[in-house]
């Protein structure tokens, strides 16, 4: 228990890091039927709070927590298993790691195209992936050095910005204390009713003039095939 305990907490994996002669990989949460059991060219912590796999790697630690983000900024670490969260893309991104993506729904599949299409990530399929299919994909993404070229690319990119986004931030919280409140940048959507809020009154107005319009065409055309019967019935008695 207390050899567990002291592979839970942030200073172990990063002992742990450090002692490591070869790479590391960071393995958030994947389907449980997914296991990494052969990786031999490095060190693998993967956060998993399932039952143990049987085919783990002498090679792989499991947490039910890491510090995602102190772990990708080690210096070590040379990927990133992720199933593409935005949160998790912008932190690969700021520390220059090359990214394996398994996505699975909503914005991921877009996160992981945009990143394939930069050159710093490979996509792998969770529907029809296999362990090789996963093998395959890490030893590109270490092996192969255009991938950590163009993630640090990116990443000098997002780094290269007059004000440091802290400095930004710690700025405009004293910009609001010091104007007390900063009455003048509250957005005019907080002075809206609940109906201006939803846009009832412009879908009203709306649907008014195409309610006129359709009124209007309707009794222009009752009018003309009244207007033609009479016409022709009068011919007729003629």
């Amino acid at each position: 228990m207390k050899v567990q305990n002291c592979f839970n907490n942030s200073d172990t994996l990063r002992r742990y890091a450090n002692s490591s002669s070869k790479e590391v990989i960071n393995i958030p949460p994947l389907a449980s039927a997914i296991f990494v059991s052969k990786i031999p060219f490095t060190r693998v912590l993967w956060r998993y709070t399932g039952k143990k796999p049987e085919t783990l790697g002498a090679n792989t630690r499991l947490y039910k927590w890491i510090p995602q983000n102190d772990l990708l900024g080690h210096p070590k670490t040379r990927a990133f298993v992720t199933h593409c969260g935005t949160n998790g893309i912008y932190e690969a991104i700021y520390h220059g790691v090359p990214i394996v993506g398994i996505p699975m729904f909503g914005d991921q599949h877009d996160n992981i195209a945009r990143m394939k299409a930069k050159g710093a990530a490979v996509a792998v399929d969770l529907r029809r992936m296999t362990s090789a299919d996963l093998l395959n994909a890490l030893k590109a993404v270490i092996n192969n050095p255009s991938y950590k070229e163009n993630a640090m690319k990116l990443s000098r990119i997002h780094h290269d910005q007059p004000v440091k986004p802290l400095d930004r931030a710690v700025f405009w919280v004293e910009f609001v204390m010091r104007h007390k409140g900063a009455k003048h940048l509250r957005p005019a959507f907080h002075d809206l009713t609940w109906y201006q809020h939803h846009s009832l009154d412009v879908i009203g107005f709306l649907l008014a003039c195409v309610a006129t319009v359709a009124f209007l065409v309707t009794k222009c055309s009752l009018f003309c095939c009244w207007k033609y019967g009479k016409t022709a019935k009068k011919k007729k008695r003629e």
